[in-house]
């Protein structure tokens, strides 16, 4: 039985879910779920979990994420990236410095518009559902984090080039829209702007190092060995191993006496095995959710 997280690097034009459908016939496991949407014209890091292991989702899905994006000036559209139509074209005098000034706004706390073409739901239907339709429908702002956004100083490889072109290293929270970030960066320098690329190099702290292609996964003779233990999502939080005595209460869901500060914590068996993400509260452990194989 496969448990564990498969780090894919994504190629574009999948979806996520298309990712998650071709996993499910590899290894036959039917419990399979990542963790965060990549559109289709992204690439990289997608954490695929599986078997027992899609419990840590919830937890994936919240955490920090990085990404290298390209960012075209001087063209907008109605998707925010160049996969949309063409609403505009603008003339360019953009140099660095300029564009320097613009990103020290985005950076840190700030409200974003959730663009049309996403996957919100607005009574029942999906935004791209209306926007297909040619209906546009009032958005309110939500606050994300820009941990990190500067300019590189080379074109990825594999990312257009071309006048106009910038290159962005962004780190963000949940929840960002990368696409939307170009768009607005453009619409603040006047020019407009679009996404025209986007590779994920990091989440639910995995990064690219960690990742495998899905030829590399159809070809390796035991694609179950690639798996990763799910404890590698957990990596921020300190560990703690208990004896004999509480394993049975911990597998039992009862909170356990444990000696261990305040806080969260990965809790492993006498062992070595993985059981659970818990909280300690004076000397008292609570499972927040559990992992071992029942």
């Amino acid at each position: 039985m496969a448990n564990g997280v498969l780090i894919i690097d994504k190629p574009s034009d999948w979806t996520s879910m298309d990712v998650c459908a071709k996993v499910r016939g590899i290894l036959h496991e039917k419990r399979v779920g990542h963790g965060g949407t990549l559109d289709p014209m992204a690439t990289g890091v997608l954490p695929v979990f599986v078997g027992r292991a899609t419990r840590a989702v919830e937890f994936a899905t919240e955490g920090e994420k990085e990404y290298i994006a390209g960012l075209k000036l001087g063209v907008i559209t109605n998707t925010q990236d160049t996969t949309g139509q063409v609403l505009e074209a603008r003339p360019v005098q953009v140099d660095r410095t300029a564009l320097e000034a613009v990103l020290e706004r985005f950076r840190g706390n700030i409200l974003q518009i959730p663009p049309m073409y996403s996957a919100i739901k607005r009574e029942g239907k999906k935004l791209y559902e209306l926007a297909r339709a040619g209906k546009e429908v009032e958005r309110q702002p939500r606050p994300v984090t820009i941990y990190a956004l500067e300019i590189l100083d080379h074109s990825p490889a594999g990312f257009p080039r071309g006048e106009d072109t910038w290159y962005l290293r962004v780190r963000c929270s949940k929840g960002t829209y990368v696409r939307t970030l170009c768009h607005d960066i453009g619409q603040t320098l006047g020019c407009g702007g679009c996404m025209c690329a986007l590779r994920r190099t990091e989440a639910a702290g995995f990064g690219l190092d960690r990742a495998v292609t899905l030829e590399e996964l159809l070809a390796a003779p035991d694609p179950a060995a690639l798996l990763a233990p799910v404890d590698g999502c957990f990596g921020a939080y300190p560990a703690v191993t208990i004896g004999q005595g509480a394993l049975k209460k911990a597998k039992n869901g009862s909170p356990f006496s444990c000696d261990a500060a305040d806080g969260t914590w990965r809790v492993y068996g006498p062992e070595g095995e993985f059981l659970l993400l818990g909280r300690c509260a004076e000397g008292v452990m609570t499972t927040i959710k559990s992992f071992f194989e029942v």
